[in-house]
């Protein structure tokens, strides 16, 4: 994936761009300290992501993201919390935080990986590898999880209890927070309350406040959640 990096701040864009250098499946194709820089990079490169931040100078990156036609993939990165449902509005793949360590950049940047392959596989199953599993403790084991297979996700303070879409598997419960789950799981997977994270393609209805998984699981919109989720939706809704 070509990616660029746009950054005001010299140093931050300096560990932006050794981050990205980081990553196999990632190409830097340029470096840029502002939007009018990263637009000409535009103008003239097929670029399939890029890294923005969002508090810049003359034009930010949220603005700057919404003047595009056609933008591609981005991941924010900013110091200041309250853009993030911004973002998503946006349909922004994620959001990072500042400052954020190498593993935070490389779970943006697993998501942006799922986004794209789901964007190019043309309706055919995109080839497996080693981000389609983890290995979770559980009950003094540790057992092998396909990410697909997981239904969604309930917080319990300190613990998670995961749900499978397999009728004859028992739900797990691991120690891990919300937070940590959260960066490791793929771009189809959304939190839409402080108590759930789901697996958006297992969705079969939205009504109103709440999220049917099947005949016997509604799950709630968190109002946190709300205006994310629903931003999700919109990106996707086809009609009237």
């Amino acid at each position: 994936m070509k990616v660029i990096a746009i950054d005001d701040e010299p140093l931050a864009l300096k560990q932006l761009t050794a981050y990205i250098k980081k990553i196999p499946f990632l190409e830097l194709a340029g470096e840029c300290q502002n939007a009018i820089e990263a637009k000409e990079i535009l103008e003239n490169e097929d670029i399939d992501a890029m890294f923005c931040d969002i508090n810049m100078p003359d034009l930010n990156g949220m603005d700057f993201v919404k003047s595009l036609a056609a933008p591609p993939l981005i991941v924010f990165t900013t110091a200041y919390s309250e853009y993030a449902v911004e973002g998503f509005k946006v349909n922004a793949v994620d959001y990072l935080l500042k400052p954020f360590g190498l593993n935070e950049f490389k779970a943006a940047a697993n998501k942006l990986k799922d986004r794209y392959e789901m964007m190019h596989s043309d309706g055919h199953p995109v080839q497996e590898d080693s981000d389609t599993n983890m290995f979770l403790k559980t009950d003094y084991k540790v057992v092998n999880v396909d990410i697909s297979d997981i239904f969604y996700i309930e917080g319990m303070s300190e613990y998670l209890r995961i749900y499978f879409d397999k009728e004859d598997r028992k739900p797990i419960i691991v120690l891990m927070s919300m937070k940590k789950m959260e960066e490791r799981l793929p771009a189809y997977f959304m939190r839409i309350h402080r108590s759930y994270i789901v697996n958006l393609k297992k969705i079969k209805e939205v009504n109103k406040n709440r999220v049917i998984m099947d005949k016997d699981t509604y799950l709630p919109i968190g109002e946190m959640y709300k205006e994310a989720f629903t931003a999700y939706l919109n990106s996707r809704f086809l009609g009237k």
